[in-house]
């Protein structure tokens, strides 16, 4: 087994690495007191190249692998979790059209996000989040198309997006059976998108209600067959779950790096932080955890490159790096004391960022029921 890089690898992580440094990091921290996402960065990424790089190139995409996706991830985390998710939410919205999309669909939408266009999945309603099976949002069967009628909640972009995957019940009886997904226009009539909601974390990623009032979408909007909405958002997440993984990877990083930085300056009794066992300890542990979270997370990644599946290692790979980045922030503001309690240290953004986590794109707790029906 191959750990190392290619060296077209490590020239894509080295381009975000620098980016993530110099654009983004800087602005983090007013970004996040104003609760409002920088538009110049999402221009600049996509001119460098770091968006959009696993849609195929016949479509205008770099055509690269997860792995790239994984390592610009978590360059773009290590500086502002809630930038670098951002940035990253069309590819979520992009995968249902890559896996299901007809050529036509392919052709007009994922060349709309390689010409610069955002988008948004939209999948999780106010009563059903973990239990996908639970959505409410009807989708009637109608002349020339659906209707579409219902709410969504915490859709990522939604304020900034051009067009939305969307999931509804096209037989309310069937259960995840009966759940099917489409691509509806921004602009479509019926369709109305509320003011970012205020959150703990993550405040520079806009996450807003959708409000669908009988929206009509045309036939040709629908994405494969009626019924096959669970299962096309089920391989969605085997493939984006390693970038989310990532997510927690680059803020277990740079949680390291701010306690290593700072127990290393910081006296106490005489001597450095770092020379007490006690503090040496939490940064041993840290670096641990990281290279833990980074293994399987490059592993599912890998795996996914290969055509083998990964939904085991996806799970255990997004579970273990968001629990881990939540820890990691604890163990932060411990390291750093009361100043970690303090907005004048990046410490406290980094607690608020990571807890979200282990809640979207599949809870903590449902990534370990998924890994416990793959042990069967």
């Amino acid at each position: 087994m191959q750990f190392e890089l290619t060296e077209e690898q490590k020239q894509i992580q080295a381009l975000a690495q620098q980016f993530s440094k110099k654009e983004i990091q800087g602005i983090a921290s007013q970004a996040d007191k104003a609760a409002q996402f920088p538009m110049h960065i999402y221009s600049d990424a996509f001119s460098l190249g770091l968006l959009n790089s696993v849609l195929p190139q016949q479509y205008g995409g770099a055509g690269l692998g997860c792995m790239e996706l994984v390592l610009i991830t978590e360059a773009l985390c290590h500086a502002c979790l809630g930038i670098g998710a951002a940035l990253c939410i069309n590819t979520l919205a992009a995968e249902p059209i890559v896996i299901a999309g007809t050529h036509e669909q392919k052709e007009k939408y994922l060349k709309r996000l390689t010409s610069g266009a955002m988008a948004s999945f939209a999948l999780t309603e106010p009563s059903a989040g973990s239990d996908v099976a639970s959505i409410k949002t009807k989708a009637e069967k109608v002349s020339g198309g659906y209707r579409l009628t219902g709410g969504k909640i915490w859709i990522s972009n939604a304020n900034m997006a051009e067009f939305f995957v969307v999931f509804a019940k096209t037989d309310a009886q069937a259960g995840h059976k009966g759940l099917s997904a489409f691509i509806v226009e921004a602009d479509s009539e019926g369709l109305s998108v509320g003011t970012p909601l205020p959150k703990m974390g993550q405040k520079a990623a806009p996450t807003c209600e959708v409000f669908l009032d009988g929206v009509f979408v045309p036939d040709s909007q629908l994405l494969g067959e009626e019924g096959s909405g669970f299962s096309i958002a089920m391989k969605v997440f085997d493939r984006t779950r390693p970038m989310v993984a990532a997510f927690g990877v680059g803020l277990i990083q740079r949680c390291f790096d701010e306690s290593l930085a700072y127990a290393s300056q910081r006296q106490s009794m005489g001597k450095s932080l770092m020379s007490h066992q006690a503090i040496a300890h939490k940064l041993a542990d840290m670096r641990l955890r990281l290279e833990a979270a980074r293994l399987l997370t490059y592993q599912s990644a890998w795996r996914l490159d290969c055509g083998l599946n990964n939904t085991l290692e996806a799970s255990m790979a997004k579970v273990n790096a968001a629990d881990s980045a939540m820890w990691a922030a604890t163990e932060t503001i411990q390291i750093f004391g009361g100043m970690g309690y303090s907005t004048e240290y990046p410490a406290e953004k980094l607690f608020r960022d990571a807890k979200v986590l282990q809640i979207y794109e599949g809870t903590s707790e449902i990534q370990r029921n998924i890994i416990a029906s793959e042990l069967i």
